[in-house]
């Protein structure tokens, strides 16, 4: 099996949308390829030998800074990281001006940014593969290491109910939501009015769901989404950039704690997801992250291994 998807070579991945359906389901089997090479012993694919990977990032990372950074290592290339508070960004240079200058240094970039609108702005003027690695829109990188674990688990998307609980405008969920559009599964968002996913985001994914019978639905009782679900997914209430709203939002985000509770209403084999950092005690209770039901690290752990099948696609 070939380690990359040669049409997604010196491409642009700023929204999941950005791939055909064929290319999602490609990128998903290669990361589970790759995953078990790296069980196998093969750990260093000379892939991208001598490619550079710029990482601008505005927000603090854990898993996709690394992830990133040992992927591109473990395919033969290096990255640079270059905090924006380090750039000239930060004294007010022209995204357009940083984008055409790191064109002839590296050969893509991969941003971590409080604007969406920024991967495009700089998607534009820069002639290398632009990557989000997450903005206030989207995580595609997250939604395909979230689609990896649900199959790993579940084996099939069909036939599985999975349930969101907390911000339908989450951007991570606006990736997963895209992703099982593409793929045909069940999504049901439990959210409350004035939650909801953003209107194109939506639109997208009800034009893929009419085109591979998925099921998206947005619901305001967390029991009926929690109902016989195969996994319960959350995500921060308060995420970086909208602390000014955090009271408000705790407020109104507090009936969808996943909890003990909600929790009994899920099948017993259940998995429970979050992309992380948690905070334990508003979004998920300590217990339920910690059960034998909860597979966020094994979820944390596979962000390397589609990050590998996304860089050796697109800087091959």
């Amino acid at each position: 099996m070939k380690m990359f998807i040669e049409s997604l070579r010196g491409r642009d991945l700023i929204s999941i949308s950005d791939l055909t359906i064929e290319e999602l389901r490609s990128l998903i089997e290669i990361s589970m390829e790759l995953k078990r090479k790296y069980y196998s012993g093969e750990r260093m694919l000379n892939i991208i030998s001598g490619k550079i990977l710029a990482l601008i990032f505005e927000k603090h990372s854990t898993r996709t800074r690394v992830s990133l950074e040992v992927a591109m290592r473990q395919l033969g290339g290096t990255s640079i990281y270059l905090s924006s508070q380090e750039l000239q960004l930060a004294r007010g240079e022209p995204i357009k001006d940083t984008a055409r200058v790191l064109e002839r240094y590296v050969d893509g970039v991969a941003a971590r940014v409080y604007r969406h609108s920024f991967l495009i702005e700089f998607a534009e003027y820069a002639k290398i593969p632009v990557i989000n690695a997450l903005s206030d829109i989207e995580h595609p990188l997250q939604a395909l290491a979230d689609i990896v674990t649900i199959l790993e688990f579940k084996k099939s998307l069909s036939g599985i109910k999975i349930g969101f609980f907390g911000d339908g405008r989450d951007n991570v969920l606006h990736s997963l939501m895209l992703a099982v559009a593409m793929l045909g599964g069940t999504l049901y968002i439990a959210t409350p009015q004035g939650y909801e996913p953003l209107g194109d985001i939506w639109k997208k994914a009800q034009e893929y769901s009419r085109e591979t019978g998925a099921e998206i639905h947005i619901v305001r009782d967390p029991v009926e989404a929690a109902m016989n679900a195969d996994v319960i997914y959350t995500d921060v209430w308060v995420s970086m950039g909208q602390e000014k709203e955090a009271e408000k939002r705790i407020r109104d985000l507090r009936p969808y704690q996943v909890n003990n509770e909600l929790i009994s209403y899920a099948k017993k084999d259940y998995i429970f997801m979050h992309c992380l950092p948690a905070h334990r005690g508003e979004e998920v209770t300590d217990d339920v992250i910690e059960s034998r039901n909860s597979v966020v690290w094994i979820q944390a752990e596979n962000r390397l291994h589609t990050a590998k099948a996304v860089l050796a696609s697109i800087l091959r």
